[in-house]
């Protein structure tokens, strides 16, 4: 489609259910002060694990925060992407009808779909026998149910997709919103990701050794993996001449986006393939680095993920590298929603004037190399202009988004 007919996106909502607070107001502000959700894990017995520390969304009560969606039918996944979404749609101040009536949809990310549900229905399983398994439950497991989800509770009759590409999915959600209304084929789009904290997946990170005992701290000299986090988080995407029209609050313009795959290793990231995939955001956004003001990391706290990110980032900045932090250091890593909760905090950054914090770092890896600022602690004033947010997953799948401050 040639350039003049397609349309600037700008995000106007945004919903987030997390574990440092719900709502978006909430967590940014939690983000800004660099406040830790992280803890013991409630949510399935620890039973064994040497690990138990998670980002668990304890306060979760989805009969307060949705209207439609009967809790008891979906699950926990699905729910707290829908509730995201209803924050955003309200964020927004939309009319819940007239965006029924209106070409809408939603795009959610996921690393493990409805992992409680299949961790529930193996339990069944293993305990009681095949026969026992719940038909009731079975209904829930579809990883797709998180984007139904969200359409069944706003009344949605557009794309309804769930992107399983794990822990870059928001961004790849993101980037596929962002198409959907630039080119016309939707006016709004709800796009994000949602996680729960589940016992596979804790298991999973244990056995690739891969999680931190006890706190998450990138960029730290001594960090030694992540913490398994979830929740949900929504951003609602329309045309600029449509957020205008309706004299709406606007947090960000979507600029562009760059996605590839290191089609390498499964779980070991690729510096080069990472740094052309910040240049094919560049390109995407029309944005040169040195404009860029802020970077988001992808930031696990892994010694090879942060040393691999800084690394790709020098590639592509040479000596000037803008700020980078990881708010994984706060609220654990929420899987298929973290680049979702990683542009939300960019829009709130953007809007406010703020630079978001990595917490838990007392001593910032020198091996990184000169010029890393991580903005360790707390956050600090900016003015920001434009920023980048990474998402980073297994198997390659590189996803980065680039944010700025409207003109």
């Amino acid at each position: 489609m040639p350039d003049d007919t397609l349309r600037r996106v700008v995000v106007t909502g945004l919903g987030a259910v997390s574990s440092v607070g719900i709502g978006a107001d909430a967590f940014a502000a939690a983000i800004r002060a660099g406040t830790t959700g992280t803890g013991p894990i409630t949510s399935f017995d620890t039973s064994g694990f040497p690990h138990v520390m998670a980002g668990e969304v304890r306060d979760f009560d989805p009969d307060a925060l949705l209207e439609n969606l009967s809790p008891d039918q979906w699950g926990r996944s699905s729910l707290l992407g829908a509730a995201a979404a209803r924050q955003a749609v309200v964020d927004a101040d939309l009319d819940p009808e007239l965006l029924a009536r209106s070409r809408a949809g939603s795009i959610m990310g996921t690393t493990g779909g409805e992992s409680t549900v299949l961790q529930q229905l193996t339990e069944q399983w293993v305990h009681q026998g095949l026969k026992s398994i719940d038909p009731h439950i079975v209904a829930q497991a579809p990883a797709s149910q998180i984007a139904n989800a969200v359409n069944s509770e706003l009344g949605l009759t557009g794309d309804a997709q769930t992107v399983p590409t794990a822990c870059s999915a928001s961004n790849f959600a993101l980037g596929y919103a962002y198409d959907l209304v630039r080119t016309g084929e939707a006016d709004i789009m709800l796009a994000g990701g949602a996680d729960a904290v589940n016992r596979a997946t804790h298991a999973g990170f244990f056995q690739l050794g891969a999680l931190a005992e006890h706190t998450c701290r990138p960029f730290d000299a001594n960090r030694s993996g992540i913490l398994t986090g979830e929740g949900g988080v929504a951003l609602l995407l329309e045309p600029l001449e449509h957020a205008l029209a309706r004299g709406a609050r606007i947090y960000a313009e979507l600029l562009g986006y760059g996605v590839n795959c290191d089609a390498r290793h499964m779980v070991n990231p690729d510096s080069t393939s990472i740094a052309a995939c910040i240049r094919r955001a560049h390109r995407s956004a029309g944005v040169g680095p040195e404009q860029i003001d802020y970077i988001c990391a992808h930031g696990t706290g892994t010694p090879t993920n942060d040393a691999t990110e800084v690394r790709a980032v020098r590639e592509v900045f040479g000596d000037r590298l803008p700020p980078i932090s990881s708010i994984k250091s706060m609220i654990g890593h929420t899987m298929g929603a973290a680049s979702g909760f990683g542009a939300l905090i960019c829009c709130k950054a953007l809007q406010d004037g703020f630079l978001p914090p990595t917490a838990n770092v007392a001593r910032v890896d020198q091996r990184l190399g000169p010029g890393v600022d991580c903005v360790p602690g707390s956050s600090r004033p900016a003015h920001l202009s434009v920023v980048q947010n990474h998402g980073f997953a297994f198997g390659g799948n590189n996803a980065i988004t680039i944010l700025g401050r409207v003109a």
